[in-house]
C-alpha cells in the first residue's frame, strides 16, 4: 500500500472536547471519532493511511521481539541497582529500556531488608486483627483476582512508607524519569528529581493459592484519552495525522489535565508503574507480563477510528473501566505479550504507564508473592494537587482517594507517623 506523503502546515479543524464525563457516552463517542477522522483527513492523510504507518512499525517490533524469544534471549531489561547508583548504566542497556519500555532492577534493595519489610507487614495487619475484621474486596477489578485478601487496602505501614522514601528508590525513580522528555515548548512538564509519593496497596499470595490473573489492559485512563483537551493536545500528532512525530515518553500536556472519575482511575501522572518484590517469584507463579512496545498507544488510540468499529465503540473502551486491550481488536499486539523473569525479595519492577500488562493466572502457587505497589509519580501540577488529600489521608490513616473508603488503618497501631518522614517524604506529601 502506498504512504500518503507527511501533512502540511495548514490549520486543521478544532475538536470537540469534553472536561467532564459526557451525560451522553455514545453521542459523545460518535461526535469525537468523526471529528477525530475528519481532522485527519484535513491533514492530506486519511485515519486508514495513519494506522497503516503505525501498524506496520509495530508489526516489526513484534517480530524483533518474537525473534528473540525464539533464540531463548530475555525480552525484559535488567540493570542492576549498583550500575545506577553508580552512573555506570551503558547506553546498550538504556536503549533497550527505551525500546521495551520495562525494567527490573536487580538488588534494588538488599535481600534482607525486603524480607524484613514483609516480615513487619504480617506484624502490622495482625497486630490490628485485620483478618478478624477484613470485610472482602472492596474494588471491583482486583477483587476478580480469586484470592481473599490478595490485594491488602493498606497504605501506611513503616514498611511502605520506609520504600516510598528511601534513598535507593528515588535513585532509581529519577532514573527512569529522565527516560522521558520533560521539558519541551518552555516548560518543565515535571521535575524528574521529586517524586510525590503516590501511596498505593501490598499484595500477599500464599502458596499453594489458586489466583485468576489479570487480563490484558493498561491504565493511564479510558474515553478522556481522546475527549479532554489536555490529552488531545499530548495525542496531538496521532490526530494530526503526523504519526511519525508521536513519541511516548513525551510528556508534554499529560501532567496538568483532568481525568473522568471512576474506580478505577490514577489521578496521578505516573512515568512507570512499577513494585518492588518482597518475596522471591519464579517466572511462571502468575507474574506479570507486559507488551513491551511503548509506542503501541498510537496503534490503541487511532484503532477505533477504523471502519470495522461500530460508531459509538471505542473497542470497548469506556468510562469507570480500565482500558482493555484483547486479540478481538488489537490481535498483533497480544502475540507480544511476555512475562517478567524470576525476581528475587529486593528486586523492583517497572513498566511505561500506557504499557499494557496482565497478570498470568496460577493454581497452587509454588511458594510467596509479595510486593509493594510504588510507582513513579514525579511532581507536576496534576501530581501537587493530588498530594493535598494524600497528606490528609496519610495523617489521618485513611485509604487514598484513588481506592476505595476502606480506612482500615485510622485507629491503628504501629502506623507511619508524620514525625517518620525523612526530606525525601516530607517533600513528596507537600510538607516541605
Amino acid at each position: 500500500m502506498p504512504v500518503q506523503p507527511r501533512p502540511g502546515t495548514a490549520p486543521l479543524p478544532a475538536l470537540p472536547h469534553w472536561e467532564q464525563t459526557p451525560a451522553d457516552l455514545p453521542a459523545a463517542i460518535r461526535q469525537i471519532k468523526a471529528a477525530l477522522r475528519a481532522r485527519i483527513a484535513a491533514s492530506g492523510r486519511t485515519a486508514e493511511d495513519v494506522f497503516a504507518i503505525v501498524e506496520r512499525q509495530i508489526k516489526g517490533e513484534v517480530a524483533q521481539i518474537a525473534a528473540a524469544r525464539d533464540r531463548g534471549e530475555a525480552i525484559w531489561p535488567v540493570i542492576d541497582y549498583a550500575e545506577i547508583e553508580a552512573g555506570t548504566v551503558t547506553a546498550e542497556a538504556r536503549e533497550l529500556l527505551h525500546r521495551r519500555g520495562c525494567l527490573v532492577v536487580r538488588g534494588h534493595f538488599e535481600r534482607e531488608q525486603a524480607l524484613s519489610w514483609d516480615a513487619s507487614i504480617v506484624r502490622y495487619v495482625e497486630d490490628n486483627e485485620f483478618f478478624e475484621n477484613y470485610r472482602g474486596p472492596a474494588d471491583d477489578f482486583f477483587g476478580s483476582v480469586g484470592s481473599k485478601p490478595e490485594i491488602y487496602p493498606i497504605y501506611w505501614s513503616q514498611a511502605q512508607m520506609q520504600a516510598r522514601q528511601d534513598d535507593r528508590m528515588a535513585r532509581v525513580q529519577g532514573f527512569l524519569n529522565r527516560q522521558w522528555k520533560h521539558e519541551s515548548e518552555g516548560v518543565q512538564w515535571f521535575d524528574p528529581d521529586r517524586d510525590s509519593l503516590y501511596p498505593d496497596r501490598i499484595r500477599r499470595r500464599p502458596p499453594g493459592a489458586d489466583s485468576g490473573g489479570l487480563g490484558t489492559h493498561l491504565d493511564p485512563g479510558n474515553l478522556d484519552l481522546w475527549m479532554t483537551r489536555a490529552y488531545q493536545q499530548a495525542f496531538r500528532h496521532l490526530f494530526d495525522g503526523a504519526v511519525e512525530d508521536y513519541d511516548p515518553w513525551d510528556a508534554a500536556y499529560r501532567t496538568d489535565g483532568p481525568q473522568y472519575p471512576g474506580t478505577t482511575m490514577c489521578s496521578a501522572f505516573r512515568t512507570f508503574q512499577g513494585w518492588t518484590a518482597l518475596s522471591d517469584m519464579a517466572h511462571d507463579q502468575g507474574v506479570l507480563h507486559t507488551v513491551p512496545i511503548p509506542g503501541a498507544m498510537a496503534y490503541l488510540m487511532l484503532r477505533p477510528l477504523l471502519a470495522d468499529v461500530p460508531a459509538d465503540d471505542m473497542c470497548g473502551v469506556t468510562v469507570n473501566q480500565t482500558f482493555p486491550a484483547n486479540a478481538t481488536w488489537h490481535p498483533l499486539l497480544m502475540d507480544a505479550l511476555s512475562g517478567i523473569p524470576d525476581v528475587q525479595a529486593g528486586d523492583s519492577v517497572w513498566w511505561h504507564c500506557d504499557m499494557i500488562h496482565s497478570v498470568a493466572p496460577v493454581r497452587d502457587q509454588q511458594g510467596w508473592g509479595n510486593v509493594m505497589y510504588i510507582p513513579a509519580a514525579p511532581w507536576c501540577p496534576r501530581n501537587e494537587r493530588y498530594a493535598v488529600s494524600v497528606r490528609d489521608a496519610f495523617l489521618t490513616g485513611s485509604s487514598p482517594g484513588d481506592f476505595p473508603a476502606e480506612h482500615y488503618e485510622r485507629a491503628w497501631t504501629g502506623r507511619f507517623q508524620r514525625d517518620d518522614l525523612n526530606g525525601t517524604g516530607r517533600r513528596g506529601l507537600g510538607l516541605d
